[in-house]
Formats: C-alpha cells, structure tokens, sequence
C-alpha cells in the first residue's frame, strides 16, 4: 500500500525559512488567501467558519446573564486590585472564589479597559471560543490537510456544550484555549526536538492550571507519552527536555498559590472551597481529588452539583442529560482514532501523524475517561474541555479512513493479500457512518417534540446517513469517485445537523447559559442550577436584574437575582419566581433577600466596609450585583466554608466594618448554628426583613 495517499505529505523543511524572507504584504494576503498550495475554497470556508462560531457565541448578546458567582468576582476586581489579584468575591477581600483568577483576570482587564457590562465580559469569551476553532484548524491541517483541518474546525464550532459555554461567564473556554496553546507547542517540540517549545507547552498548561487547576493536567500523560515516543531526537535528550518542561510546568502553575499560601491569613481573603484556607488544599481537594473521587474532606467532596450530569459511569456521556451535550461525534471519533492508528501503524517513530493522532486521541480518551467515572462534583459544561479532542479525531482519523476506503475501492494489480486488506480498511467508513448516524438519531428521538428544529434535523440525518453509507458502497463497486465524494459531503451533513440544531438553540435561547449553562430541549434529568445576574451593559454600574427569558439550567433555585420585574422561569421545573427575592439558605444562616433590603442596607451603611454578611456565595454575588457593594460570603458556595468564626465577626462589627448580618429561622451546625445563635441574641432585628440583624460595636462584650 502507497502510505502516502493515506495523508497530505508533511510540509517540507524549508517552509520556516520560506516564511521568515515572505514580504509582510505576501503574508497579509496568505492570511486571507491562504497558502499557495491550498485549494482556493480552502481559506473562504475558513474564514466562513469563524464567522459562523463568532456568530454562535456572541448572537444577541444582551440575552446573556453568565454566572452571578464569576459575574460579582469580575465586578469586584475592577473595584479593587487587591480582590482583582486574589480572586475575591467581594472588593473588601473577605472571600475569593473556588477557583484560581486567571479567567476572572482576563475579563476584569477587559472591564477596567472598557468598563463593567455584558459585553466587557464576553468579548474575551467569544474570541478565544473563535480563536480555539482557528488554533484547532491550524494543528490538524498541519498533518492531515485542509479537508481535515476544515472538518476538526466545524465540527468543534458546533459542539453544542461549546457554543452554550463560550456564551457564558464560566473560566472554561479560557482554559480549552490555553490547552490547545500547550498542544501547537508540544507538536512543535516532537517535530523539531527543540527544547524551548516543550518549555513553552508546559507555562501554557501551567496558567490553564491557575484557570481551573487540576482539570488542566487531564492531557498530560498523553503530552508526555507522545513526546517521549515521537520526538526526533535520542531517548536521553528526551527524558532530559520532559524534565525542563515539567519545570516550566510546575514553575507557571504554583507561582500564584505559592504567592497566596505565603501571605499571612489575616493579609488576605480566605481560600473559598478550602477546608484549612489554604490554595494547596483546594487544589488537591475541591478542585482535585475531590472531584475525582468524591471522597475528601473537601466541599467538593460532599456531592454538590453531582447530580447535574448524571450518575458515574462508562455510559455517562451518552445519558439523557450529556447525551446531546457532546456524544454526537463519539462513536465516530473512537471508530476513526482505532482505524487512523492502525494505518499508521508501520509508520516509523518519529511520525508525525501518528503523534498528532495519539495526541488528539489521548486528549479524547483521557477526558472521556475522567469525566464518565468522576465521582464528585460533575457539570456537564466541564466537558467543554474534551470538544477538541473527538474535533480533531473526527477530521484527521475521518480523512484518512476516508483515503483508505478510496484505495481499496482501486485495489488493483496488487498481491491478493494486500488486496484482502485494503478491501477489509475500505468497510471502516460506512460502517462508522451509519453507527454514528443511527445514534444521532436516536439522541434527536429523546426529544420528540421540542421543536421543528429537531424534527428538522432528524429526518437530514437520516436522509443524509442513508445517502452517505449508499452512495459509497455503490461508487465503490461502480468505480464512481465523484458518488464517492458525495457521498463523503452527505456524511458530513449527517454527523453534523444534529449538533447543528443543539447549537443554533444554544446561541438563540437566552435560558442556556449561567450556572449551569447547557444547549437544546431540557431532557428531564440532572439537577440545575438558575441564572445569575447579568451585568450592566451601561459599562458603569452593575445590575442583578436577569433579562426576560432567563431561567435556570434545572429545577433547583440557586441564588436568583434580588431585583426585577417579571418571572424567571426554571428549565425541568413548573414553577416560576417573581424575581424579587433571592434564597439564601446555605448552612442555617440564609434569608431573604429584596430590592428594598438592599436599598434600606445601602442607606443605613454608616460607614462599613461590607453591605451585610450572608449565608453563601450565590445570595452574595447576586447583592453585589444589584448594589455595587461589597458583602460578606460567611460559608462560601454551599455555606460550609469555616470563612467566618465569631471570634472573627464580633471583630468586623467592633471595628464598624460590618454592621448587618441575615440569619435563617432553622439554625444549623457548627460554627453557622454558634453565629446565628449569637447573632439572634446581641443583634437588634430589622422588623421589616425577616432573618436580617443590625450589630454595632456596642453589641460586642
């Protein structure tokens, strides 16, 4: 077999130089035309694609709410620099979020360049959403061609649990950027063996890591087995540049939580999601093991938000919640990474196709991995992160079995046995095709009836799956390449109409994103998490209020804005909220929180650094929101943080830096029950708001 029609050639050694001596005019007009040896469709449907993902992810941006958590922090930072370096929720600095700051420094810089709205802090979303399908397409045609490069791009632009949280407020689109930034330079490294972009690939996983911590190393074993494998040089050089890399790597994600666990306590906020107020500790539990395993003593540990994806296990991916999230392509993607290794298969070391293949396979299995059989704190937008991974598979391995299936359709003049082989690779297409397409359908069957725009789809994927798997069985024994080709194009319709429909309701439906941001019909399972407040898109002074429409992710409420006007309804659930309060019952020391009460707090704020202190993250980001205030989170998302003792509180009250606190009616355990209790008995109650107390430095003994 003729191995260099399984592939484009790789792009000669010259190239480098070629480019370093293009006058900058040629390589302005390669940038919009494309290479010279590109087809000249090549760079159109490129630049097509991009405006199609720009158009996904930013279309009717005033709908946006984001997350109220990230929301506050945001608005936070570009009050104060101290709270922008930290992470804090608030600006007084009492509390950071559960996850280090690098995101929520990308969109504070923005804020603070253009002011603090709804577009300041999705106009870094939306680019590097763009900007990952261009670097994806970049990486791909590098070793597999244009038609490669083009399928990966399209096919990651209408991932639909892509599009819903490159429409939100969430730090994973950051951290899917930074990752494939590690992935270019990595590839760069085993084809040139040169140290430097092996160094480079780990700082860009390193502040991956200071995005979303643990969740960025899921790809490292397949970094580090591809380098050692394919890199061009000897096995000592390799082994000696994996350990400057890994240097690089540990230097650029520990330098923020070295800095932070140096600084005294009383210096600086406390570590939200901890159990001892420290960074390691919730990078080894909350956002690490914990998620993992569940089994820490971490919050994360404690199941919250487990539910939203569904139970552990193998099968995951494909239940009812995550099925339409992102387990269009996954039969296919499998099917094509086995068949794509196996042709490379007498390939020598140092392939660089085969590493690309392991790579993207790796970064596919190794998510696909994680995330089915993570027993901890689970949302189906986390697996955002495995999207390039099966877009990478897709085209590369679909390309080449694709190229197989052509060969073996002109499997003449060679020994029988080879002919045999050939034949027996040509029935990997179809058969991954229609195995792809009869589940596409049976994920649209799940929600019959949401929509025309899903029966739409429906009756194209099996148009085109049928069109597909016929037409290249009949041009494979008619000895029609141009049925063949067709054939290959109703393919791509097929695989692609179902995410297609999932990803135009993600970018047309203001409910998708927030806590929970996901795309298409709700199919009745997982738990939910409502919509934070959106930002003001006056660029001045942030508001609470959702926009008609929104709602939550799921049934379960979980910090509605304080303020608006009309009802908020709720994805899986019946009911709705007038939108003028907002729970906050988190460890026995929630209320109820109004407009009113916040613009009674505001008035009679004599002087303190805090608005009031309340039960959790989510009632504390939402008046944040609305006031433009800082408030203390005493218990940190779920209410069970130790942020706050009472040793602590009567110092805030004695000093007059906080002067109000809200207590819930039930009580609750350990140092939430002890405040309250204290709370209830020196505090004087503010009739009109039920739970909410006023301390002054009288009140403390």
């Amino acid at each position: 077999m003729n191995e260099t029609t399984l592939a484009p050639p790789p792009a000669p050694a010259q190239e480098g130089r070629h480019r370093a001596s293009t006058p900058p005019v040629s390589r302005v007009r390669r940038l919009f035309a494309g290479a010279p040896e590109d087809p000249r469709w090549a760079r159109p449907a490129l630049w097509a694609i991009l405006v199609l993902a720009t158009a996904l992810y930013a279309w009717n941006l005033s709908s946006i709410t984001g997350n109220t958590f990230y929301n506050a922090a945001v608005y936070s930072g570009t009050k104060s620099w101290k709270a922008f370096f930290f992470g804090a929720l608030d600006s007084g600095s009492f509390i950071t979020v559960d996850k280090p700051p690098f995101a929520l420094w990308v969109m504070g810089l923005s804020a603070r360049v253009f002011g603090y709205g709804t577009w300041q802090l999705m106009l870094p979303m939306v680019a590097v959403g763009t900007g990952s399908v261009a670097l994806l397409y970049r990486l791909v045609k590098r070793d597999f061609g244009v038609v490669a490069g083009t399928i990966a791009a399209l096919t990651l632009t209408l991932t639909p649990i892509a599009v819903a949280i490159n429409r939100d407020t969430d730090p994973d689109p950051i951290l899917v950027f930074l990752m494939l930034l590690g992935a270019a330079a990595l590839l760069k490294a085993v084809r040139s063996g040169r140290l430097m972009p092996l160094v480079w690939s780990g700082v860009a996983i390193g502040f991956a890591f200071n995005t979303k911590m643990m969740q960025a190393y899921v790809v490292l074993p397949a970094f580090f087995l591809v380098y050692l494998w394919a890199a061009d040089i000897s096995l000592g050089r390799r082994m000696r540049n994996l350990a400057v890399g890994t240097v690089a790597l540990i230097a650029s994600s520990a330098w923020w939580m070295v800095i932070v666990d140096l600084i005294p306590a009383a210096d600086r906020p406390y570590i939200g999601g901890s159990t001892d107020n420290t960074v390691w500790d919730l990078v080894i539990g909350y956002n690490g093991f914990g998620r993992i395993f569940g089994a820490s003593s971490s919050v994360g540990s404690q199941g919250n938000g487990a539910g939203f994806g569904g139970s552990a296990s193998i099968y995951r991916m494909f239940n009812d919640i995550m099925g339409g999230q992102i387990s269009w392509l996954i039969p296919f993607a499998a099917i094509a990474l086995v068949g794509g290794l196996v042709l490379r298969g007498r390939a020598p070391r140092t392939d660089a196709r085969r590493a690309a293949l392991m790579l993207w396979g790796g970064w596919f299995v190794l998510h696909y991995l994680t995330f089915s059989l993570a027993e901890g704190t689970f949302h189906p937008y986390y697996v955002t992160a495995m999207a390039p991974g099966i877009a990478a598979v897709a085209g590369a391995g679909g390309v080449m079995l694709y190229r197989a299936f052509k060969e073996g359709s002109a499997a003449v003049g060679v020994p029988p046995r080879e002919r045999i082989r050939a034949w027996g690779r040509g029935w990997v297409l179809p058969a991954a095709i229609a195995v792809s397409s009869v589940w596409a359908i049976i994920l649209l069957q799940r929600v019959s009836g949401s929509g025309t725009l899903y029966t739409v789809a429906e009756i194209v994927v099996g148009v085109a799956g049928s069109a597909a798997v016929l037409g290249l069985l009949a041009g494979r024994f008619m000895q029609r390449q141009k049925l063949v080709g067709f054939a290959a194009l109703a393919a791509i319709v097929a695989l692609l109409a179902g995410p297609a429909a999932y990803s135009a309701s993600a970018a047309t439906t203001a409910s998708s994103n927030g806590t929970n941001p996901t795309a298409g019909p709700n199919t009745g399972g997982g738990m939910g998490g409502s919509k934070g407040g959106a930002p003001s898109r006056s660029g001045s002074k942030p508001s609470g209020n959702a926009p008609s429409g929104s709602g939550s992710s799921g049934g379960q409420s979980m910090g509605q804005p304080p303020s608006g006007t009309g009802s908020t309804a709720t994805r899986g659930s019946s009911e709705s909220q007038t939108g003028r309060t907002a729970s906050g019952t988190g460890g026995g020391m929630g209320g109820q929180v109004s407009s009113a009460m916040i613009t009674y707090l505001k008035k009679h704020q004599d002087g303190a650094t805090w608005l009031v202190a309340v039960a959790t993250d989510q009632t504390a980001s939402s008046i944040i929101l609305e006031s433009g205030q800082p408030v203390i989170s005493m218990g940190g998302w779920s209410g069970s943080d130790n942020a706050m003792t009472l040793a602590g509180l009567k110092s805030l009250v004695k000093s007059g830096r906080l002067h109000y606190v809200m207590v819930g009616s039930q009580g609750g355990q350990g140092t939430s029950s002890e405040i309250a209790t204290w709370v209830k008995k020196h505090g004087t109650a503010v009739s009109a708001y039920s739970g909410l107390y006023r301390l002054d430095a009288s009140d403390v003994s």
